[in-house]
């Protein structure tokens, strides 16, 4: 284990390398000994893995140990994409491989941390009594295999208890956080057409209690196919006709689990939907089930005893992914409010009190808490942390050096990418891999990932289009009523037939390293200069007067408007102008000097952190704001006012 005294980082410096507790005790020195291939180079697993598709599948089907009711026929019944049949005859179900043990009972599952109401722990042995309930309440309600259960609710173990309750009998999930305005709650659970729905009256964020009763009644009122919605009080207020998450839960009964199909949906989660109804993308028990089981054991190593931290609402994947830590035996920290509150300290003092073993952040959180001048390092006790992972956008070299600063050089960094459509990663860090800084140490197991140039030819050492070439498990069941598939094959199979396209703009080293630098529908193209807009990001919020900085390129008048969030007081003056153009023409290129720098209030974000970068260049080109954007589907819904009153006075 090493980590360079250089300062600063550079990218593609070794800033870590494997312990030797990683090389002997990891899962995937583990996994890698069960094959045989102890020792072997990363490149030629990860070669295999994609290579010999239903030889890796069978080795993480048998090395996790998955107990199927009817066993399966073969791997891989047909590996066409769209439409690859994994493991056909297998009949399975993703709770019971989470709660179906009968070990470790006393063990804390769930460590619940809430501004709306104390903080309490659950045991294995408590949430398994606890979805016993919780499906017996549903049997009473009449949900059944293939029915939908949804629900308006923050990230609390009754979510969890719920979701795993519906997955237990093989009804279908989805979720909308209660922040999300009803519109949006609407574009997603309608399309559903559900049974039952959980909703809360409110929630606090930090010293603000906010009452959702009122949108509550207004989804409610938007669901006629709903029969039933259970209220789980939060707030001590009402819902009116509702069934109490008390009596829900009231009578017990056996913890059973209904075998189902391999590709049974088990939930479906949306895209962002900023534009037009989001996707419902539908994932299966099976996929799921061992997808997850892969990159969490052979990736983030997590093992019994280990307790995972990562902030997320309901409607983003990472929720999805924090819940499948409990399928290792590791415990989770569920957070629910105002992260920030009551300073930026807050997560950081979380883990000094939760003892969190894995901390997932984000990098404008990292970005935020360095402008501070936070020293989380100094003032919190972060000795617990084996692994820090990073996700929702790049990571630039230099918060590397703050965070190996801040947690100590033993600690493995590990940042990574994916997506909902497939919901895990695609590119991330493995135990066994050193980490470079500002750079994606890997590709992931059993994904078939690639850059590709416009004419469809691999590319190494220049930016190209993320590709994914054969099929993963996980890869979407189908859209919901999207019974031809053609909204499907549109999404991912449109550019490259046969090929999956994912979006991001990427760049692969020789080393089998990778950096995204934006998504590819929203690279800057000046004058056959191509950026990914992450580079120029890199440059301006650099700045200790920016906060947050939108970029857009309009290619009908080769116009590059940069939009910047500065600092309260501060004002947007021909002298700082003059730096950032300065910063970016010598750090960049002169090409990507912008034609106008505008100060904003706030960048327009989806409810998972994303910018909307492309809606913002359709409101410029005169795309009506409605049409582009549902304000209640943004982390602040005036965010996008100030771009729609610039398009106006551009007119």
């Amino acid at each position: 284990m090493s980590v360079s005294a250089e300062r600063p980082f550079s990218v593609g410096q070794v800033v870590w390398t494997p312990t030797d507790d990683a090389r002997e005790h990891s899962l995937l020195a583990r996994y890698t000994a069960s094959l045989g291939r102890s020792g072997v180079d990363f490149q030629e697993l990860w070669q295999w893995s994609v290579s010999d598709l239903e030889g890796f599948w069978a080795s993480i089907w048998d090395f996790f140990e998955i107990r199927a009711d009817t066993p399966y026929e073969r791997v891989l019944g047909s590996r066409t994409m769209p439409g690859a049949e994994w493991f056909p005859g297998a009949r399975l179900n993703f709770a019971a491989h989470m709660l179906g043990r009968d070990d470790d009972l006393d063990a804390v599952a769930v460590l619940a941390r809430s501004q709306s109401r104390d903080p309490f722990d659950l045991t294995f042995g408590d949430l398994r009594d606890q979805v016993a309930r919780a499906r017996t309440g549903l049997h009473r309600l009449g949900v059944g295999p293939g029915d939908r259960v949804v629900a308006f609710l923050p990230n609390i173990p009754e979510t969890l208890v719920a979701f795993l309750a519906a997955a237990s009998v093989g009804a279908i999930w989805a979720t909308c956080p209660p922040e999300f305005g009803p519109r949006s709650v609407l574009d997603r659970l309608g399309q559903l057409e559900p049974a039952v729905l959980l909703a809360v009256d409110g929630y606090r964020w930090g010293e603000t209690w906010i009452d959702r009763r009122e949108q509550v009644a207004e989804v409610r009122a938007g669901l006629p196919s709903l029969h039933t919605v259970v209220h789980v009080p939060y707030g001590g207020n009402e819902l009116p006709d509702t069934v109490r998450w008390d009596e829900l839960v009231a009578e017990t009964g056996p913890l059973e689990f209904e075998p189902v199909p391999f590709d049974h949906p088990l939930y479906v989660l949306f895209s962002s939907g900023t534009t037009g109804l989001p996707k419902a993308i539908v994932h299966g028990h099976g996929g799921i089930l061992l997808e997850h089981l892969k990159n969490h054991g052979l990736s983030w190593d997590l093992r019994p005893g280990d307790r995972l931290m990562w902030f997320t609402t309901t409607a983003w994947m990472m929720w999805n992914a924090l819940v499948s830590a409990l399928l290792l035996r590791a415990s989770i920290v569920m957070m629910d409010g105002n992260p920030g509150y009551p300073d930026l300290s807050a997560q950081w003092r979380m883990i000094e009190e939760t003892r969190a073993t894995m901390f997932g952040l984000s990098p404008a959180f990292t970005m935020a808490c360095r402008k501070e001048g936070l020293e989380p390092g100094r003032d919190f006790d972060l000795s617990t942390l084996k692994q820090i992972c990073a996700a929702g956008s790049p990571l630039p070299a230099d918060s590397y050096e703050w965070i190996y600063g801040q947690a100590g050089p033993a600690m493995m960094l590990n940042v990574g990418s994916g997506g909902t459509d497939v919901c895990t990663g695609i590119v991330q860090g493995y135990p066994l891999l050193p980490v470079y800084a500002g750079e994606m140490a890997g590709k992931c197991l059993g994904v078939d990932v690639a850059a590709f140039d416009a004419d469809g030819n691999e590319v190494v050492g220049e930016l190209g289009e993320l590709v994914i070439r054969s099929p993963m498990p996980s890869m979407p069941v189908r859209f919901w009523n999207d019974e031809d598939g053609a909204r499907y094959r549109a999404a991912y199979f449109g550019h490259y037939p046969g090929v999956w396209r994912h979006g991001d703009w990427i760049m692969f080293t020789e080393r089998g390293t990778s950096i995204i630098t934006g998504r590819s529908d929203a690279t800057l193209n000046r004058g056959g200069v191509r950026l990914g807009t992450s580079e120029l990001y890199g440059v301006v919020e650099d700045f200790d007067e920016v906060l947050d900085a939108l970029v857009v390129h309009l290619e009908a008048t080769d116009e590059l408007l940069l939009f910047v969030v500065l600092r309260d007081g501060l004002e947007l003056d021909d002298e700082l102008r003059g730096r950032i153009s300065s910063a970016l023409r010598d750090g960049l290129s002169p090409r990507h000097k912008p034609d106008d720098i505008v100060a904003v209030p706030a960048v327009p974000r989806t409810m998972t952190g994303k910018k909307l970068e492309l809606p913002v260049k359709k409101i410029l080109t005169g795309t009506p704001v409605a049409e582009v954007a549902s304000k209640d589907a943004l982390i602040e819904p005036g965010a996008i006012d100030a771009f729609a009153a610039y398009a106006a006075n551009r007119s």
